[in-house]
């Protein structure tokens, strides 16, 4: 009895000193809140918010390396903290490490829809995954470009070799064998030029963005008249505007509206090709 009554004690201290900490950052003061978030988790260690609460706190203060280990913690006691997977992201993504960032943030992007779609942290967790897409893609499409133009050059100084000793055997240099070597080399050139574009930025397709916002899908809905529709945007429209379609002004409810999965694939497809290069405007 005694035990329950001092666990009991210590679960409403720990409590208090988490509101406590949530009046410090309101304020600013996220030294004073880090410490009650601490001597929350000495209380109650095995509260993922306490955890997430305190990461929070230093990522306003740029400490990077606390906010991994307090989010791992965290996601250690519930696999579901999407906004530890979120805060870890963003860690990860500070010190280059862009694929697993991605990862983190993907899962934070798909634990926040279920929780809560219409969250404002969606499109904050959106846009700092663009973000992480971007340099991950721009950090392979630098590691490729050094590697093509390194044989580019390579293939080069063969062509000029063989050129020198073909030529070398002979009196003098033909001017057919000066415009085959030429050839060659443009020859060359189209086909490391071609090998790069998928290092090149592209323009997202019409098809792939939706017709009101006019920006690249996140969350696809198609309706009976078979526009394709981002969700959100749709269901605001239904909700202010009428229940019907905005293109086709055909009568259309909330429950009509079908994820459109081949969109949906087809957006991931662009954006792992091109990193979302057209996000970072």
């Amino acid at each position: 009895m005694a035990r329950t009554e001092a666990v009991s004690t210590s679960t409403k201290q720990a409590e208090q000193l988490r509101q406590d900490g949530n009046t410090y950052f309101k304020k600013d003061r996220f030294g004073a809140a880090i410490d009650a978030y601490t001597e929350a988790i000495t209380l109650c260690p095995n509260v993922p918010v306490y955890w997430t609460n305190r990461a929070l706190c230093h990522r306003k203060r740029n400490d990077w390396t606390r906010v991994e280990e307090d989010c791992r913690k965290a996601i250690q006691l519930d696999h579901n903290a999407f906004k530890a997977h979120y805060m870890l992201g963003l860690a990860l993504r500070q010190r280059h490490e862009y694929t697993e960032g991605v990862k983190e943030l993907e899962r934070a992007m798909d634990l926040g829809r279920g929780a809560n779609p219409n969250s404002y942290m969606i499109e904050e967790i959106w846009q700092e995954l663009a973000k992480a897409k971007y340099l991950e893609w721009e950090s392979e499409s630098t590691k490729h470009t050094w590697e093509l133009q390194t044989l580019k050059e390579a293939c080069e100084s063969a062509l000029e070799e063989k050129h020198f000793l073909d030529t070398s055997q002979t009196e003098g240099v033909s001017d057919e064998a000066t415009e085959a070597n030429a050839a060659q080399l443009e020859l060359l050139g189209q086909v490391f030029a071609k090998a790069a574009e998928d290092d090149t930025p592209s323009e997202v397709p019409d098809y792939l963005c939706c017709k009101i916002t006019l920006d690249i899908f996140r969350d696809p809905v198609i309706t009976p008249s078979g526009v394709t529709y981002e969700r959100a945007v749709i269901l605001n429209h239904l909700k202010e505007v009428g229940e019907f379609d905005p293109i086709t002004r055909a009568p259309l409810c909330k429950s009509q509206l079908i994820p459109n999965l081949a969109i949906k694939e087809a957006v991931q497809a662009f954006l792992d090709k091109h990193g979302w290069a057209y996000k970072t405007d």
